[in-house]
């Protein structure tokens, strides 16, 4: 009999590739036929592994990663909410999994770790963003119990996508 472990921790700087792995796979699936190309292309090459390296080197929780047998399998970047006219506390920046890992319950257990994480460091109330075409996040969320409570336009090249803010209290 075989066991494959599963665990969420802080990220390390050993992490940066297995991350910067994760990102492209899950960007290039969840995003591409909505952000235009040359936008998506521009975005994701902004995050390679020397991105990660450095973002997990400064410490703290702000970046988790869900480990699946020894290999990074997803990961979320977390902290202090963004927007000020919305009353959250905490704010999810990106959960994402390779496409490999969607479907078994391992993106719920990396956003239950994360609001953990959040929670201990007195941050309550939690926003989460998606846009609005991205109908897998979106079913997602609303999932897990969100509540949509906000819409903004955000710019991707010459186009305009519409983005959707859900929150948990």
């Amino acid at each position: 009999m075989s066991t494959t472990l599963v665990d969420v921790r802080p990220a390390r700087g050993s992490d940066a590739v297995g991350i910067s792995e994760v990102h492209d796979e899950a960007w290039n699936t969840a995003y591409r036929g909505i952000i235009p190309a040359v936008a998506l292309e521009k975005m994701m090459a902004r995050r390679g592994p020397a991105y990660w390296r450095r973002l997990t080197m400064r410490g703290g929780a702000g970046t988790l990663v869900l480990i699946f047998d020894g290999e990074v399998a997803g990961y979320t970047t977390l902290g202090p909410n963004r927007v000020r006219r919305l009353n959250y506390g905490a704010e999810i920046y990106e959960l994402y999994l390779r496409p490999t890992h969607q479907g078994i319950g391992l993106g719920k257990r990396l956003f239950k770790e994360a609001r953990r994480v959040l929670s201990a460091n007195k941050l309550d109330g939690l926003v989460v963003w998606a846009l609005e075409d991205n109908s897998q996040a979106r079913q997602f969320y609303s999932g897990l119990g969100a509540t949509e409570v906000a819409r903004t336009l955000e710019p991707f090249g010459d186009t305009k996508l519409s983005k959707i803010a859900y929150a948990w209290d």
